[in-house]
């Protein structure tokens, strides 16, 4: 298989899992279109050709044509310079490192992760919470991400992996997705009673058995493992965390209880003042599950993983 090809793979496996359903995704896709073909020429040459095709700005190719060969991959949730160097010495001593995989998004994908925030708007209203409602804060909070993140220097681990000539590509939203997607069947189905019940659903997956065996496994954050689950929302995909004023629009649309990747002070305080239960599943635990059920979805037999970064390899076939 080619770069282009996993990359192309990974994108569509993140439309079919999108807590928002494809339909709408595909309408997101038609509206970036047609305010494509509206622009001028002049400005068709900053306008990012990929988001015709692909809605995550946060999943790129960041280092090579496309269309090298993949028999053999380093994979991690963070690929850095550190990561970059590794994979050349790996090369050095004749080992093959074909594709460099970063969970989190480097370079221009870094640049623009406050783009796909938009999406825990269209998730929230899929929970009950109004749409105007959940716009207007996602909005605050996305100029917030999106100025946080302009004085930050990108390039870096690209710049590192384009002078070492390895190609490099980061699979961000589309693993969110396989994961918040997964978990939020897995509770939907199985109907936890209280929330020790969602901890030992959790510690049924061997991602987060691992966590949980170097002390970063699931735990309750707010209410106790005696309360109620009541409904769970699955808080694990749209760019970062979203706005600290949305836990009372949660509350009011009837959800009981949190599971999230983490979760700031700030948006603790308020969850608590709201009166929701949060469970942590685990930030570096969920972004390996993500992972894993991508490349099941999108790896051809025999290609090599090799594992990096906080990154270790299960399969769920």
């Amino acid at each position: 298989m080619t770069v282009r090809q996993l990359y192309e793979r990974a994108v569509s496996a993140g439309m079919e899992n999108d807590p928002r359903g494809k339909e709408l995704v595909e309408k997101e896709i038609e509206a970036t279109k047609k305010a494509y073909d509206e622009l001028k020429e002049k400005d068709r040459e900053y306008f990012d050709k990929e988001s015709l095709t692909n809605p995550y700005s946060d999943t790129r190719i960041l280092n090579g044509s496309g269309d090298e060969e993949v028999n053999a991959l380093i994979a991690g949730i963070d690929i850095e310079v550190g990561e970059v160097v590794l994979a050349d010495h790996l090369r050095s001593r004749g080992r093959r490192v074909d594709l460099l995989v970063s969970h989190h998004p480097e370079g221009m994908a870094f640049a623009n992760l406050y783009e796909v925030m938009k999406i825990q708007a269209d998730i929230l209203g899929r929970f009950g919470v109004p749409i105007n409602i959940a716009e207007s804060l996602m909005e605050k909070r996305i100029s917030e991400v999106e100025r946080r993140l302009m004085p930050i220097n990108h390039n870096r681990a690209v710049d590192a992996a384009r002078l070492l000539n390895i190609p490099f590509v980061c699979f961000h939203t589309p693993a969110d997705n396989m994961v918040a997607s997964y978990l939020q069947r897995l509770f939907d189905e199985k109907k936890p009673y209280k929330l020790s019940d969602v901890i030992d659903l959790l510690l049924e997956i061997p991602e987060y058995r691992d966590a949980k065996r170097t002390g970063a496994g699931p735990s309750v954050l707010l209410g106790s493992e005696k309360r109620k689950a009541g409904k769970i929302f699955v808080d694990m995909t749209g760019g970062t965390e979203g706005s600290k004023e949305i836990f009372q629009s949660l509350t009011t649309s009837g959800v009981n209880t949190i599971v999230a990747m983490h979760l700031s002070e700030e948006h603790r305080k308020e969850a608590e003042n709201n009166h929701l239960n949060v469970i942590i599943a685990g930030h570096i635990a969920s972004d390996n599950l993500g992972l894993n059920l991508l490349f099941d979805k999108i790896l051809d037999d025999g290609v090599e993983v090799m594992e990096c970064s906080g990154y270790k390899r299960y399969t769920h076939n």
